[in-house]
């Protein structure tokens, strides 16, 4: 039988997300990306616990990468930077546009520049110029909420070095060979080696509580 997913070579893994058989290689690139795997599948704990030699020699090359940016932030901001990054990730624009990295930056920037605003307190919402990004700004300020209604404690400063730090990662994670959403598909890569877009949810329990108790 032929992979469902692919068309082209033989089905030889069962797929719980898709509940078909699909091929080991639609098994493998797609995996996170165009197929949500459940967390309890046992060839994305196989992949996750021994990741390829190619996988590893990527994974150390995006976290160099993305060390610069990370570094100076503590553990409350690294937590609070991927759960940001995890609502970026699951984010889709209106219509046909499609999210890219000057989107990225853009919208972090903005919230960013009320949050120092509000810090100040001075009360002026910063509006990023692309409707694309305004979406997504939309979405980070909602991802604040969520957590503030939650009880979680996230200060404005705190939340604008934060948003500071993915908007340098957007606007220098680019190598010049590279297309206009590399930092979002590093991110991407990154998100699903941790398990982050699931473990990162606001209604999750995360490893600190100074940010969501």
């Amino acid at each position: 039988m032929l992979c469902p997913s692919c068309g082209q070579r033989k089905a030889r893994r069962e797929c719980p997300a898709l509940a078909r058989t699909i091929c080991p290689v639609c098994c493998g690139t797609k995996r996170l990306v165009e197929i949500q795997c459940p967390s309890d599948c046992g060839y994305l704990a196989a992949a996750r616990e021994h990741p390829a030699a190619v996988v590893r020699r990527q994974q150390a090359r995006d976290v160099a990468r993305l060390l610069p940016t990370i570094r100076p932030l503590t553990e409350r901001q690294y937590q609070l930077f991927f759960l940001f990054q995890t609502a970026i990730a699951r984010h889709t624009p209106d219509g046909f546009t499609r999210l890219v990295d000057a989107d990225v930056a853009e919208a972090a920037a903005a919230l960013a520049s009320t949050l120092e605003t509000a810090a100040r307190g001075v009360i002026y919402e910063h509006t990023p110029a692309s409707r694309t990004a305004q979406s997504l700004e939309t979405a980070l300020k909602r991802l604040l909420a969520e957590i503030r209604e939650q009880g979680g404690t996230v200060y404005d400063r705190e939340a604008a070095i934060v948003l500071r730090a993915i908007e340098q990662g957007a606007r220098d994670a680019r190598l010049p060979h590279e297309g206009d959403a590399a930092y979002l598909e590093l991110m991407a890569r990154l998100l699903q080696v941790t398990g982050t877009s699931e473990s990162a949810r606001p209604d999750a329990a995360p490893a600190s509580p100074l940010i969501l108790p």
